[in-house]
């Protein structure tokens, strides 16, 4: 290369490098946007909420909470993935991120590539829930009855193609029943269709459901974790009382553009840490379920990375087909 065009490649470099500092120096001047992707005032709406009104003030800005609902969360991550990678937009990121990477033969962008990941926020269990006055009074019940009559109960989930429409297929496929799986927009409209009588049971957060166990109205046969939910100390795991080794938790976290300068990301992943710590956030996640726990942002890129695989190969098993 000549001498001439090498120096002044070292000076655009040079001018690069001052730009990014400056920038990450600045940062944040203006208001943030934390967007998510399910329909609002839902589990991850929640959450969101939570966070952003925390980080923001570490931040000395705003963070708005924007709701772009649809296709498993994919439409808010695309959005984010294309955004200028400055750290003013950031993804809740959900354990659906994971599930979309699997679950859709292709996507306008990466589900780990496309994104500098920040730290995970809370893991939870899922809720096996059914209409009180329904025949099914224990969830060994529920399976012998899909056991017996394939498809004749009735899974109502949020999807499809979400966590919890596969958290019922890893289940049918380890306990070896078929369950007749019908899609609904949003947990909200599941909890409405169980309502309804319209599903023999819903696979859900704590959260949507816990309003209508206190009413009387449902009756929760079993939580997905390993562990009991200290929510619902009573309610035995799947695998205590159904199908042994059976886990699915999912979890919330936060992520930004890939390309988004180092030090922007280490202050936004500061921030999170720092909130996660507050002792308000932490009781308020606990009390829909959460267990507050954050990460690297290495970790949660290689949680990402093993859960895709993971529900690709569920995917594949148990022969679905992708969206």
């Amino acid at each position: 290369m000549p001498a001439r065009a090498f120096a002044a490649l070292l000076q655009g470099l040079a001018w690069t490098i001052f730009a990014i500092g400056t920038a990450a120096q600045d940062y944040p001047n203006r208001p943030l946007k934390l967007i998510q992707g399910f329909p609002p005032g839902g589990n991850a709406d929640v959450v969101a909420r939570i966070l952003g009104q925390e980080m923001s003030k570490g931040l000395g800005q705003p963070i708005l909470v924007e709701a772009r609902p649809g296709a498993g969360g994919s439409i808010a991550a695309e959005a984010v993935a294309k955004a200028a990678p400055d750290g003013y937009t950031l993804l809740l990121v959900t354990g659906g991120h994971a599930v979309a990477g699997a679950s859709y033969k292709s996507l306008a962008y990466h589900s780990v590539d496309s994104f500098a990941m920040i730290s995970t926020a809370t893991f939870f269990p899922f809720v096996i829930a059914t209409r009180t006055d329904g025949k099914y009074r224990s969830l060994p019940a529920l399976l012998q009855a899909a056991r017996a009559a394939p498809e004749s109960v009735i899974l109502g989930a949020a999807g499809p193609g979400v966590t919890q429409h596969l958290t019922g297929e890893l289940l049918a496929s380890m306990a070896g029943v078929k369950f007749l799986y019908v899609p609904y927009k949003g947990d909200a409209a599941a909890v409405t269709a169980l309502l309804g009588d319209q599903t023999s049971f819903i696979i859900a957060p704590a959260t949507a459901v816990l309003p209508h166990v206190k009413s009387g109205a449902f009756r929760v046969l079993a939580a997905t974790g390993p562990n009991r939910w200290p929510g619902m100390p009573e309610v035995p795991t799947v695998d205590e009382i159904a199908v042994r080794g059976f886990d699915v938790r999912s979890w919330i976290g936060l992520a930004t553009t890939a390309g988004t300068p180092q030090p922007i990301v280490e202050r936004l992943h500061a921030e999170t840490q720092r909130a996660l710590q507050a002792p308000a956030v932490r009781e308020r996640l606990e009390q829909i379920g959460g267990e507050v726990r954050g990460s690297t942002p290495e970790e949660m890129r290689a949680r990402v990375a093993v859960e895709v695989q993971r529900w690709s190969q569920l995917i594949r098993d148990a022969k679905l087909e992708q969206q």
